[in-house]
């Protein structure tokens, strides 16, 4: 299967360190969430971390949003008031819940290699689940001279 992200945007979603999750639930009511994220060839990856939240692993809106409707988009930008740098990556994609565990293990190990935080918390178990958003489509846009 052809990559569905360019190397342009694999670089830009590499540098950046927070994106925003777009889900909807079976309605198609939007819920929009700054999130964590790590990039694996055309997957992005995020966990349910612990940081404090209402519910815990598959009961938080996001989780449940994805579980009636895996559709999801995900935004990384760069704002500037200097519009000439404006940049944006727009991934479209269908979320899952990561079941095996090599998949899993390795989504952590990016996770981690890319977030210190992440190396002291204890992930495992039921409240931390990995979710992989494997990217259907892809747009990249950047200002001329950005």
């Amino acid at each position: 299967m052809a990559n569905v992200l360019s190397a342009p945007a694999r670089t830009f979603l590499a540098r950046h360190r927070i994106g925003h999750l777009a889900t909807a639930d079976a309605a198609g009511t939007p819920h929009v969430i700054p999130f964590c994220f790590a990039l694996v060839d055309d997957t992005l990856y995020f966990v349910v971390d612990s940081k404090p939240k209402r519910q815990k692993g598959l009961a938080i809106k996001r989780m449940r949003n994805i579980a009636e409707n895996p559709a999801v988009a995900v935004v990384v930008d760069d704002y500037d008031d200097d519009w000439t740098r404006l940049a944006y990556v727009l991934v479209r994609g269908r979320a899952t819940v990561v079941g095996d565990d090599a998949v899993r293990s390795r989504a952590l190990d990016a996770l981690r290699d890319k977030y210190p935080q992440y190396r002291t918390m204890a992930l495992d178990g039921p409240d931390h689940p990995v979710v992989a958003i494997t990217a259907e489509g892809a747009h990249f846009w950047r200002a001329s001279s950005a």
